[in-house]
């Protein structure tokens, strides 16, 4: 399937029903199509991996054709470049958070979290976060040490007011928790120190991640996942 070939496509799946409902998703619509994921990823499975053109798709600005590159991409063709090319166009949550799941199985993503996390652009700066969670949530292999590296990141950066800075941050703090019962109990002591924070971005923070890691069904789920 040929670029032309998968616009064309694209314009079939739109949807003006779905498109109404992006800014209300706080999705930046002003070059959206309206299309829903689980079709883009649909449309991935029949397209299959191609990394030429991942990047035709990327370099057309449609928020839709970013989100499908990014889906038949492979990790191992992107090299810094394209990795920083790309975290530097999004412009919408949603791009950031499906694009990371591909970033966060390169060999990149580790030095990406330390370098995004210090940005200043919100998105650039979100997908420290976000590749954060992807790491807690696939990468089963990886040691708690790393993640102890994360908690440093979040309360450092837990004073970041922007809504989708924020909502990250507390992400990865949720989402790092709920691997195992060590790294909860290290969550929750990291919001403890957060809660000390004298802004109101820390404190909802804390009290978010808080409420859900001593949430008994998340307790009792974490705590069977640790004891196989």
């Amino acid at each position: 399937m040929n670029l032309h070939e998968v616009l064309h496509r694209l314009n079939e799946l739109a949807s003006p029903a779905h498109f109404q409902q992006l800014a209300k998703f706080g999705i930046n619509n002003s070059k959206a199509l309206g299309i829903r994921v689980p079709h883009l990823r649909s449309l991935a499975k029949e397209i299959g991996k191609n990394h030429p053109l991942a990047l035709e798709l990327w370099a057309t600005e449609i928020h839709e054709a970013r989100l499908l590159a990014s889906i038949i991409e492979s990790p191992e063709n992107l090299n810094e470049q394209q990795f920083d090319a790309w975290v530097h166009d999004f412009d919408s949550w949603d791009l950031c958070d499906v694009t990371c799941d591909l970033l966060g199985r390169t060999e990149l993503v580790f030095a990406k979290i330390e370098e995004y996390s210090c940005r200043e652009e919100e998105f650039v700066k979100r997908s420290a976060f976000s590749l954060m969670c992807e790491l807690a949530f696939y990468s089963k292999d990886k040691d708690n040490l790393i993640f102890n590296r994360f908690f440093e990141i979040i309360i450092r950066e837990a004073w970041d007011d922007r809504n989708f800075v924020r909502k990250a941050v507390n992400w990865a703090l949720r989402q790092i928790g709920k691997r195992n019962e060590t790294l909860r109990l290290k969550a929750l002591e990291t919001a403890e120190q957060i809660a000390q924070q004298p802004t109101k971005s820390a404190r909802w923070i804390s009290k978010d991640a808080i409420r859900e890691l001593t949430d008994g069904k998340v307790v009792e789920r974490v705590r069977k996942k640790s004891s196989k």
